[in-house]
């Protein structure tokens, strides 16, 4: 037998024939994952946009990668140009829109010098399933897609995906994120309803350690799903020996492992395991089953993500709309005050994507002068950050305009004029500055007389309580909403002031629609009318008449049931059930009734029993005012 001359053999043998022969893909990039080479089976396998000669210098990660695998993909070059192998399987959609499996080696390209200056690629099509148990994969899939598409909740979205793993998958399903440099687990599922006892495995909520060598600490550290087939012969080390215990008397036997990456960041870990709980053919993972976990956790990873960035602007916003509205109760005379602030759910298929749960509604109360009140209760249209913002701007301004003790329907033009000038410009109208539209109802309430003034523009009317009965507050005039003059309406809009003596005893319930709109039914068929809602909640309000504005305010926040679909606030006064304690005199205008009048206000504030410091300043203002009649 001849040996080839290695002349020859490489002339004959050419390394682009060899590598266009063999079912693989073989794929070469430099340090910043460019493609040096590719052949023809790479360019079939990932339906790459050109042949093969032409795809120098173009990223590896074309268009035909699922994008929840960008995170494996950063850490498997960090890993390779480090000078280790990696193994694993991304997902690749192909121009149909269907997905494949690709199994993945990748080696360091080393330079003669031992330099590192690329990466080779392996990658082979994972083969066809069709046994039921792979066609239950593809079906947990779809679910799980389906699960995590429904909501931005986190903890509710990372429920749902463990209960779709167990039982059909696994008997125990963990969850665990990082929180700040804490890894803290946030879901946990086992089959049948089983348990841990208490200071066994770490409960949803608590912090748990992961020791090195752990599977879990394992697939965090490699950025990749790890399979323990058997965990009999193998010894890992626990968090606790307490957990260790929980272990074996549950009879856990095998366990696979993945990282929870998004954006090139780790996330967290969520690992699967089979035990005694369950009677299966089968209690073993294997290599199919990591990859199938890895597919899983990349979708599950994206999720996450999203769901803790929404989380934060939530948070954002709910702290910036909160910190706009009154923080403490105030002590008014002859008033008791009540009040509810309650973000919405999430909006999740209502056709306009999912959006933060805060809103543009709020409340207020404002001293003013000669003992009265200021009640304000408003809504922005909208949602989100700008819809707070512009209800910041808005309260602040009528707390300017109340101060000139002007009457409420003057405020509310002035406050409508102010609105106008909050206008953005939309793609639609990008000249066309467009102003917030908002509902408001100003009042004015004196204590002394029972007095009530009022202006409405276009808000809902509040209940009011008299009597043990539950009724509307008649406006006579609802008012147009503020700032729709500025999308066309003609002259000024018509404010109209009315007064109601209020009875003693008796107590407004100011909402905003939030509380009675689109509430879904408990069946689930559609959602209750307007109608019905305010229909329970008067009644509930009537239930509660007897009792504190916080039983009032509490019963109202929790009249009508469901989730709310837009944020809501409750504003609750009740007047006093005694006439407030006044004291009148008459004096000639004479200068030496002065210190008469001071006497007798002094006497008077003993008899009521004011602190003898503010005793003192009023007894002051009585002289003010007592010498400036005199005088003038």
């Amino acid at each position: 037998m001849r040996a080839w001359d290695p002349e020859a053999l490489g002339a004959c043998l050419p390394a682009d024939i060899v590598l266009g022969q063999i079912e693989a893909a073989v794929l070469v990039t430099d340090r910043h994952s460019n493609l040096l080479y590719a052949n023809a089976y790479a360019v079939r396998l990932f339906e790459f946009p050109d042949s093969s000669e032409h795809l120098a210098g173009r990223p590896i990660f074309l268009p035909g990668f699922q994008e929840g695998d960008a995170g494996k993909a950063a850490g498997m070059v960090r890993q390779v140009l480090r000078g280790r192998a990696w193994e694993g399987a991304f997902t690749s959609i192909r121009a149909d829109g269907s997905r494949i499996f690709v199994q993945v080696q990748a080696v360091p390209l080393r330079h003669p010098t031992g330099a590192i200056d690329g990466i080779v690629i392996i990658a082979r099509r994972a083969a066809r399933r069709t046994s039921p148990r792979d066609r239950d994969r593809i079906g947990l899939l779809e679910r799980i897609g389906e699960r995590l598409a429904r909501s931005l909740e986190l903890d509710l979205t990372l429920r749902h995906v463990a209960e779709t793993l167990v039982p059909q998958f696994a008997d125990h399903c963990f969850i665990d994120l990082f929180h700040g440099d804490k890894l803290i687990r946030r879901a946990q599922i086992n089959a049948g309803g089983w348990e841990p006892a208490p200071g066994t495995w770490a409960q949803v909520g608590e912090q748990i350690v992961y020791p090195e060598g752990h599977f879990c600490q394992q697939a965090m550290s490699r950025l990749d799903a790890v399979v323990v087939e058997d965990l009999r012969p193998q010894q890992f080390p626990a968090p606790t020996q307490q957990s260790l215990q929980a272990s074996e008397e549950v009879g856990l036997v095998s366990i696979v492992a993945a990282p929870l990456c998004a954006r090139g960041e780790l996330l967290g870990v969520m690992s699967l395991a089979l035990s005694r709980l369950t009677d299966r053919e089968d209690r073993h993972y294997d290599a199919d089953d990591r990859d199938f976990l890895g597919a899983i956790a990349g979708r599950v990873a994206v999720a996450i993500d999203n769901a803790m960035l929404f989380e934060e602007e939530r948070r954002t916003a709910l702290a910036f709309q909160t910190s706009l509205l009154p923080q403490h109760l105030p002590t008014l005379d002859g008033l008791e005050v009540a009040w509810r602030y309650v973000p919405a759910k999430p909006l999740e298929t209502h056709g306009q994507g999912i959006q933060t749960q805060v809103g543009g509604d709020w409340y207020d109360l404002i001293p003013l002068s000669a003992g009265r009140v200021g009640i304000v209760i408003g809504d922005v249209e909208g949602r989100g950050a700008r819809a707070a913002a512009v209800m910041g701007q808005l309260r602040a301004a009528l707390r300017a305009f109340a101060q000139d003790d002007k009457p409420p329907a003057e405020i509310l033009r002035k406050l409508d004029d102010w609105c106008r000038t909050l206008g953005t410009s939309t793609p639609e109208s990008p000249g066309q500055p467009d102003p917030p539209t908002v509902s408001c109802t100003y009042l004015v309430y004196d204590a002394w007389s029972r007095t009530l003034w009022f202006a409405n523009a276009g808000h809902d009317a509040p209940l009011l309580v008299a009597g043990g009965e539950v009724s509307e507050l008649e406006i006579e005039h609802k008012g147009v909403l503020l700032g729709v003059r500025g999308k066309g309406m003609a002259g000024l809009p018509t404010f109209h002031e009315e007064m109601r003596k209020l009875p003693p005893g008796s107590a407004l319930v100011l909402y905003t629609d939030g509380l009675t709109d689109r509430r879904q039914r408990l069946d689930g068929s559609g959602h209750y009318t307007e109608a019905e809602a305010a229909q329970m909640l008067r009644l509930a309000v009537e239930k509660a008449a007897a009792a504190g504005v916080e039983d009032i305010a509490q019963a109202a926040e929790e009249a009508v049931p469901g989730d709310i679909d837009d944020d809501m606030a409750i504003l609750v006064v009740r007047t006093s059930r005694s006439d407030l304690a006044s004291w009148e005199a008459t004096f000639p205008a004479e200068a030496i009734r002065v210190s008469e009048a001071r006497r007798q206000a002094q006497a008077t504030f003993a008899r009521w029993g004011v602190p003898a410091e503010q005793a003192e300043l009023a007894c002051l203002l009585v002289s003010e005012v007592v010498t400036n009649v005199v005088l003038h």
